[in-house]
Parts: structure tokens; C-alpha cells; sequence
């Protein structure tokens, strides 16, 4: 229950006093259903169907007033009083589910945004420990169903307060009656505990379905070319309608749980009433009007308690989701990336005219004893290109990452232009970088939209300007609504090239003083490859250039080239240089490349 409590505490955070509002409405709600219930009093005595005279019952006295009007004034009264309360009633109850929407809809929007802030805001090392679709699950389906979770405990305390309200006003009829209902209503209750065990029990299942669909749905869209050109839709249909199934089964399991628990109290609340009728009317000697009211008054109040027991079994169904949402805000919060509330502070990129320098850098992934990378000392000269190569797993991009202070050094200091790189100047580092990866981000919109997504400023002409100088423009302009063509979701529209090239555009456009380039030039053919080498050319003496090559043709102008092995530097030096060292290990990668093998 901390889950939800916690919930409900941040419920009242948000909501404030209209909270308290609301609560009140709802218990004048109660009061306004009871008087009205109390009308049927001098009803009933008008009707001379019963006599319902002082000595009956003490709430004759209540609406005396009424038995000294005469018959035809007193009766359309009693009945325009009772009309009175039943649209006060309504117009109410309309009110108080208004404000229960606002309440859990505004929260819902409050609680996306809260930890969506706390994602984007929290340290590279969260997202490198969790899946995407883990994410995803959380900030769509898991929140949604603690919204739920918390209308229906905004619905549970209605449902309390009307049934207290009616339970007094049975009290005040007929005590001992009242008192023996509540016992086999209260015995009921106990007997029911298990479904709300079973409930809470679907809850964690449905939580886990959720998480293992919407993960298994990513990887399938993501993956759907290889699905395609590997024959495997047969396969991924057969995992898609065995986790249907269950989820079906889960939810139809979950409706037999709720359907059992209402045949319960449906059937034992005839039951109850044939007994308590019975009883009262034969140990108790209860007077028919007596009977008459206390009947009106359960059959009203026993739905009441029904749905208190269902929005129970809901609140336990909503509790794992409510964990989950709970623990994933409270990590991503505990990894905040900086101490102040950096994001409301506009930083200036940052500049340097000498160079970045690691000092002794050592790194390593979630405290394992190994380290990725072990003693760098590197240079890396203002305005200058530097090549980092190496084989797969060597601490290439780990390097690029420490760079961009995505993640700090176990053990040593990166400098800029002599000055340590201190946390307070990370966001003002990364306002100077731009950053192409191997596997370009571009979102489902047209192609302006994508490059004004760094720059939301730039005019036409700096972008045609970018577009220029990344050698896209002549591809952008054969198209037929030019800049404002649609891409289709990740660029799927264009070819590797277009998208590469339109990556380095919009990188350009932000006009950085470093620029990394994260094997970007990989999974291109030669005169692709040719387009953005002379764009990059173009860069060198006005940009700090840092590239991770894997075609190892392709820095043959860089002023550095630091070879990588096993999260060491074992190479650094010129191209032409480290060429000519044929027991080195760059020479060595340039004749397995050579030959197909690297």
C-alpha cells in the first residue's frame, strides 16, 4: 500500500483544497440522498397505506409541519421537496465527476510530465541500464493505469461516504435492524479478501505483459526488414497471438473475479433481506412503515457497498503499475544528471582555442572490475582533425562519450584549454558539439522540420547554406515539395546517403565549434562516402573535427590519428606516419582491410 499511499499523498499535492472540495460535495451528495429517503415518511403517511404516527417513529416529528397542511397542499409539497432534493442530488453529482475528471486527468498530464523531465534530465547511465520499451511502457500504459488507480479510490471514498451517511440514517431508523445487516454485510467483506489478493496477483501479470508486448512489439517494427527478408513473419505471428492470448485470458480472468464477487453480493443481499424481514418481523415486532424504509434504505445502500468491493479489486489491480511508476520515478530522479535545475538556465556553447586533453582517463561500465579504458592520455588540437580507430569493442565511442561528458572518469581529469571540465560546464561543452551518429535520428516529418530541430531559428537561407555544404542540396531540390517532403519515420524515405548527408546538414546548421562523427561514414557506398569527405574538408582549420572511422581511407587527411586497443592508446600520430610502422597495429588493420577482413 506505500505505493499508494504515496499516490494519494502527491493527488492531494496537486489537486490542493479542490480536493477537500470534492470530498465535501461528495458528502453532501449523502446528505441531500438521506433527506430525500426521509421524505418517504410523511409520503407514506399521506398515502394511508401505513401509519406512521408519533409513536412509531421519532422521524414523524421531523416533517410534522407537513401533516397540519391539508391533503391537497401537503402532498405536491412532500412531492416538489423530494423533486428539489433529487436535482440538487444531480446537478451535484454532475459537479463532483467533473472535478473527479479534472482531477485525475490533470494529474495523469502532471505525473507524464514529472517523469519525463526526470528522463531527460537523468545521467546517460540510466538509459544504457534500461530498455526502451521499458520507458515507453511506463510513461504510456503503466501511468494511464495509475490514473485509474487513483479514480477509483477517488470513487471508493464516494462510495464510503454515501454508504456512512446511509447507514446513519438506518441507524437512526432502526438500530437493531441495522446492526444485524452490517454484521452479514461485514462477514461478506471477509469472506471477499481473497478476491482482492487474486486481483492484485492479475495486476503484477497484466504489468508484465504489458512490459514483455510492448517490448517484443519495438523490436519487431524496428527489426521489420529483417523479418521480411528472413521469411520470419510466420514466427513473430506465432509469439504476437501467444502473448494476445494470455493478455486475453488475463483480462477475461480478471472480469470473473469481478462478475463472481457482484453474483456474491447480489444474491446474498435477497438473502440477508429475506432474514433481517423475517426476523424483524417476528422477534422484533417491526412496524410495517419501519420495514418499508429500511428496505428503501439497503436497497440502495447494499449496491453501494458493491462498488466498493470493485473499486477495491480495481485499486489492487492498479498496485503493481503503481509501483512500477513509483520506482521508475524515484531511480530516474536519484539519477539526475546535475545537482541544480540546470535546465532553466540558458548556457552559452563553450570555447576553447587550444585543445581538450584526458588526463590519465580510466573508465568503467557499472563498477565491473574491468576497465574499458585504462590511462588515456590524449590531445586532441583546437580546430584540427583527430581520428580515433581501433576494432570493435577497443573504447571507441566510450571515449566520444567521456568527450561529450555523457559519462565521467573512475580515475583522471579532461581538461579544455588547461581548465578542468567541471560539471558546470557540461551543458555549455555540449551547446558547442555536434554530434552525427552511425545511425542517423530523424524523425517522420519533412525535411525542414528535421533540420530546424537543432536551429528552430534558421532561415531558409542558413539551411540551403547547410544543405550546401553537406552536398545535400542538389537531392532536396529534385524533390518534389523540396524542403517540405515528408521523410517517413526515421528517414525511411531517402536513401543511406540522403540521410546521412541531411544528418550532417542539420549538424552544420548549428554551427558548432566541434564536430563528432560517430562512424558516419560506415554504411555508405564510395561516392557517398566521397560527398561527405569533401564536406568535412571544408570544415578542417574552422571546426574542432573528431571522427571514429572504420574505413581507415577515409582520415588519410586527419592531422591525428589515435589507435584504440583494448581501452588503450597503443598508436598516435599521422596517418602517413603510423603507415610506415609495419609492426604496428594501424598498419596491420589497413592491410586486413585491404584484404577483406577488417
Amino acid at each position: 500500500m506505500k505505493a499508494l499511499v504515496y499516490f494519494i499523498v502527491q493527488v492531494r499535492h496537486f489537486a490542493g483544497n479542490s480536493l477537500y472540495f470534492n470530498l465535501l460535495a461528495m458528502s453532501l451528495n449523502g446528505l441531500i440522498a438521506s433527506f430525500g429517503i426521509l421524505l418517504l415518511v410523511p409520503l407514506i403517511n399521506m398515502t394511508g397505506i401505513v401509519n406512521m404516527g408519533p409513536n412509531d417513529n421519532q422521524l414523524y416529528n421531523i416533517f410534522s409541519f407537513i401533516s397540519e397542511l391539508p391533503p391537497s397542499i401537503g402532498f405536491p409539497v412532500v412531492l416538489l421537496l423530494y423533486l428539489l432534493f433529487v436535482i440538487i442530488q444531480n446537478i451535484n453529482s454532475r459537479k463532483v465527476q467533473i472535478k473527479n475528471a479534472q482531477i485525475q486527468y490533470g494529474f495523469l498530464n502532471h505525473m507524464k510530465k514529472g517523469i519525463y523531465h526526470s528522463f531527460l534530465y537523468a545521467k546517460w547511465g540510466f538509459f544504457t541500464q534500461k530498455r526502451k520499451s521499458d520507458l515507453i511502457n511506463i510513461l504510456t500504459t503503466e501511468i494511464a493505469r495509475s490514473s485509474l488507480g487513483v479514480l477509483s479510490f477517488l470513487q471508493f471514498l464516494s462510495s464510503l461516504i454515501f454508504s456512512l451517511f446511509q447507514i446513519g440514517l438506518a441507524l437512526f431508523l432502526s438500530p437493531v435492524i441495522t446492526i444485524f445487516v452490517l454484521l452479514c454485510g461485514s462477514i461478506l467483506l471477509v469472506f471477499n479478501r481473497k478476491f482482492l489478493k487474486r486481483s492484485f496477483s492479475l495486476g503484477k501479470q497484466s504489468f508484465e505483459l504489458g512490459k514483455e508486448y510492448l517490448a517484443g512489439i519495438t523490436d519487431q517494427i524496428n527489426g521489420i526488414k529483417e523479418i521480411k527478408s528472413n521469411t520470419l513473419e510466420k514466427s513473430s505471428m506465432e509469439w504476437f497471438s501467444s502473448i494476445s492470448n494470455e493478455m486475453v485470458s488475463q483480462q477475461v480472468e480478471y472480469m470473473k473475479i469481478k462478475s463472481t464477487t457482484q453474483l456474491h453480493y447480489k444474491i446474498s443481499s435477497a438473502i440477508f433481506m429475506v432474514i433481517f424481514l423475517y426476523i424483524s418481523v417476528n422477534l422484533f415486532s417491526a412496524q410495517a412503515g419501519q420495514l418499508m424504509l429500511i428496505i428503501v434504505i439497503f436497497g440502495r445502500l447494499w449496491p453501494t457497498v458493491s462498488s466498493i468491493q470493485a473499486s477495491l479489486e480495481q485499486i489492487a489491480t492498479m498496485l503493481p503499475s503503481l509501483k512500477a511508476v513509483l520506482a521508475i520515478q524515484e531511480e530516474s530522479r536519484h539519477a539526475k544528471e546535475f545537482k541544480l535545475d540546470e535546465e532553466r538556465i540558458e548556457y552559452t556553447p563553450i570555447g576553447f582555442k587550444e585543445s581538450i586533453q584526458c588526463d590519465h582517463i580510466y573508465f568503467r561500465y557499472n563498477n565491473n572490475v574491468k576497465y574499458a579504458l585504462k590511462n588515456i592520455n590524449l590531445s586532441i588540437p583546437a580546430n584540427q582533425m583527430t581520428a580515433i580507430v581501433g576494432k570493435s569493442g577497443a573504447g571507441k565511442t566510450t571515449i566520444i562519450d567521456l568527450l561529450m561528458g555523457l559519462n565521467k572518469p573512475a580515475k583522471g581529469q579532461i581538461f579544455l584549454d588547461g581548465n578542468p571540465l567541471t560539471e558546470d560546464k557540461l551543458l555549455s561543452l555540449r551547446k558547442a558539439i555536434s554530434y552525427v551518429p552511425q545511425d542517423p535520428f530523424l524523425f517522420n516529418g519533412s525535411i525542414k522540420e528535421n533540420l530546424l530541430l537543432v536551429e528552430p531559428n534558421a532561415s531558409d537561407k542558413q539551411i540551403w547554406g547547410a544543405l550546401e555544404f553537406s552536398s545535400a542540396a542538389g537531392f532536396v531540390k529534385a524533390l518534389p515539395l523540396g524542403l517540405e517532403t515528408i521523410i517517413g519515420d526515421r528517414g525511411v524515405k531517402l536513401s543511406g546517403g540522403e540521410r546521412q548527408r541531411l544528418v550532417l546538414a542539420r549538424a552544420i546548421l548549428r554551427n558548432p565549434s566541434i564536430l563528432i562523427l560517430d562512424e558516419a561514414t560506415s554504411a555508405l557506398d564510395t561516392e557517398n562516402e566521397g560527398k561527405i569527405q569533401e564536406a568535412i574538408e571544408r570544415l578542417k582549420g574552422k571546426v574542432t573535427i573528431i571522427v571514429i572511422a572504420h574505413r581507415l581511407s577515409t582520415i588519410r587527411n586527419a592531422d591525428q590519428v589515435v589507435v584504440l586497443e583494448d581501452g588503450e592508446i597503443i598508436q598516435k600520430g599521422e596517418y602517413v606516419q603510423l603507415t610506415m610502422d609495419t609492426k604496428g597495429m594501424f598498419r596491420n588493420l589497413i592491410e586486413r582491410q585491404m584484404e577483406g577482413i577488417f
